[in-house]
């Protein structure tokens, strides 16, 4: 009887241990988490177009004022790259707009009978429109940074673990206009479980070495949002605040206000865009600069003979390029490379007599930005090289003094 009773008790404990672990896995494998970030490197975007205008229907009328939203869309991002007023824009006719312009996103809009009213954001592709735009010059970008943005609502803190409006805020900006270099985490997979706000308190140097190096990072970000409903469907009052490394430096913060729930979306992508500012401000000032500590510890040193025997030897080096600008003609250039083939706009096969490690360099040394994160050879931008400083002239030796001229003395000689 007590070994039926034991043999029961073992199979009600296993039944258990094997529902728990179906339970976590599927609380793991949930598709309620995280949002997935949008690709915009590709893109050029300026927001916040707002248009009103007449036509004798509503589709007339709509495609109205998605062409009035091209020109201004246009003219408003030219004046944002050149620093200048909007009418100083050129003109630009709406078959070349058709042509640059990849989507339009609509905020929000009003259609009625005859009138079209909306708010408008407007993508242009960055290829095609680097040239009228004047924006393809060399990119500025900060180190790639781990953005973990936090959210604190009614006393709990998440990340990804459950999807909320402060992770999906970051998740729909668009980072290509901006100087900061965000690695964004899409809560799928294992994120939940490394990226928590718990992690955020971690003051261990261990895990955040770990934490970064797995994303491909230098240092991390952190976003938070403390969120305060007044009611239920009521008014929003949220504080957003920023910080900078394991250490949560603060940087700045900022409180911003949301009068009912549907207006909740608006004011955290106004959050986003003013933390993204704040970023930017501190990156301009040099103050986020890469924690050494968090670093990989550096490769051992090459015997020598390894190195004469990869510089004798031809190999296949594949670069992935997330560089706006092309580096095949730079490639080429280089002594030692046979060919390069493109695959796509984003791979590159480059036959190099010589080492990955040797081609960064060359490239580095005419001005291109490369990165081997997880082991992945990336040509990340482009930054022209500092002219040399002039060498000093050498001060003139000093001119010796010159003679003083001889003065004949008197004698005090007696006749004889």
């Amino acid at each position: 009887m007590t070994s039926r009773r034991f043999g029961l008790f073992l199979s009600l404990l296993i039944l258990l241990a094997l529902g728990g672990g179906g339970m976590s896995l599927a609380q793991l494998e949930s598709g309620e988490r995280g949002i997935p970030p949008i690709d915009s490197a590709s893109t050029l975007e300026i927001g916040g177009i707002r248009v009103d205008v007449a036509g004798k229907d509503a589709e007339t009328a709509r495609l109205a004022g998605w062409r009035l939203a091209q020109r201004r869309g246009f003219a408003k991002l030219w004046a944002q790259i050149h620093k200048q007023p909007e009418a100083q824009a050129p003109k630009v006719p709406d078959s070349t707009l058709d042509g640059i312009v990849s989507s339009i996103a609509i905020e929000d809009e009003q259609i009625a009978p005859g009138r079209y009213l909306a708010n408008l954001t407007i993508l242009f592709d960055r290829s095609r429109s680097a040239a009228l735009l004047g924006a393809s010059g060399p990119v500025r970008r900060s180190a790639p940074l781990l953005l973990i943005p936090v959210m604190i609502s009614g006393g709990t803190a998440t990340t990804v673990e459950l999807r909320n409006p402060w992770q999906r805020a970051w998740a729909e900006y668009r980072t290509a206009n901006s100087a900061i270099d965000y690695v964004r985490i899409s809560g799928q997979g294992i994120d939940p479980l490394l990226v928590t706000a718990a992690q955020v308190r971690r003051p261990g140097r261990a895990m955040w070495r770990n934490l970064v190096d797995f994303y491909g990072a230098a240092d991390v970000l952190v976003a938070t949002a403390h969120v305060r409903r007044l009611y239920p469907g009521g008014p929003t009052v949220a504080t957003f605040s920023g910080s900078f490394g394991p250490d949560q430096e603060l940087l700045g913060s900022f409180t911003l206000r949301a009068e009912s729930s549907a207006d909740l979306p608006r004011m955290m992508a106004e959050g986003v865009r003013q933390m993204d500012a704040l970023y930017t401000r501190w990156l301009a000032a040099g103050a986020l600069q890469p924690d050494p500590s968090l670093l990989p510890p550096p490769p051992p040193p090459v015997v020598e003979e390894e190195e004469e025997e990869e510089e004798s030897r031809e190999q296949v080096i594949q670069i992935a390029v997330t560089s706006p600008y092309s580096p095949v003609g730079w490639l080429r250039s280089i002594p030692g490379v046979a060919s390069v083939q493109e695959i796509g706009s984003q791979v590159l096969v480059v036959r190099y007599r010589g080492s990955a490690g040797q081609l960064a360099g060359a490239l580095n040394a005419r001005g291109w930005q490369t990165s081997n994160a997880s082991g992945v050879f990336t040509i990340t931008g482009y930054a022209p090289p500092r002219p040399a400083a002039p060498p000093a002239q050498p001060a003139p030796a000093p001119q010796p003094a010159p003679a003083e001229p001889l003065v004949p003395t008197a004698t005090n000689r007696e006749e004889q």
